[in-house]
């Protein structure tokens, strides 16, 4: 949703009819088709993977990079092209999807110099954690241009103060923290808490991709999106 209301250029042309006006042009001067695009995800996981099943019909060239490479079945199927870091998956994107977890090796990793790298007039799409991207640093690039729009429901801090800069910065689509607590998302919640508790009062497996650490170590979801460091320390997103 927000990948195409950033390219399309929906929400400006949502307020022209809002404020009563009709000039086409202005509501077009900055939209374009999805279509052609490349478009890539930093991360391959549950979301990552499901965001690039989403985009294949829209007829875009799909780039990811993630920890875990996926099959070949599935690079074949969704036609994608894997790179074995952001670095070299970043330049390459019209349009580029954040879906990895927050720690230290990926917080503040979208600053200056990578955003830098970017196409210029690229679009970035934030819905993991805020803090991934460098807040100021997002600013100056859509003020400059390097970035054609940021969008996203992430913040840091949150709840944002009523002056966090990513309010008023130009060419965004910035919601408060919504996507995962949709009332059908919130129904899933209760459903899979109450199969966690109904499986663990009744000794049996929990499902992995409820499982974040068992027994001390990482295992289902979060052996996927992490690797323990000395120690067992969590210390590198997926």
């Amino acid at each position: 949703m927000m990948v195409l209301a950033l390219v399309r250029n929906y929400i400006p042309s949502y307020l022209t009819v809002v404020e009563g006006g009709w000039n086409i042009a202005d509501c077009v001067e900055r939209s374009y088709d999805l279509e052609g695009m490349t478009v890539g995800t930093f991360g391959a996981g549950r979301i990552g993977l499901a965001v690039l099943r989403r985009l294949k019909p829209f007829d875009v060239d799909l780039h990811y990079t993630d920890k875990h490479r996926l099959d070949g079945e599935t690079e074949r199927e969704l036609g994608l092209t894997f790179h074995e870091d952001v670095r070299s998956l970043v330049p390459v994107c019209d349009v580029l999807s954040i879906h990895t977890p927050l720690h230290p090796e990926t917080e503040g990793l979208f600053d200056r110099e990578l955003l830098g790298t970017m196409k210029r007039g690229a679009y970035l799409i934030n819905t993991a954690r805020g803090k991934i991207c460098d807040r100021d640093a997002v600013v100056e690039a859509l003020e400059s241009g390097q970035l054609a729009g940021y969008a996203g429901d992430v913040w840091y801090p949150q709840p944002a103060p009523a002056d966090h800069p990513w309010r008023t910065m130009p060419n965004h689509g910035m919601t408060p923290h919504v996507s995962g607590s949709s009332l059908t998302a919130q129904a899933r919640y209760a459903a899979g808490t109450r199969e966690i508790l109904e499986s663990f009062f009744a000794g049996s497996a929990i499902r992995e991709e409820y499982l974040i650490v068992q027994g001390g170590r990482l295992t289902g979801a979060g052996a996927h999106s992490y690797t323990a460091g000395a120690g067992g320390e969590m210390k590198k997103a997926a």
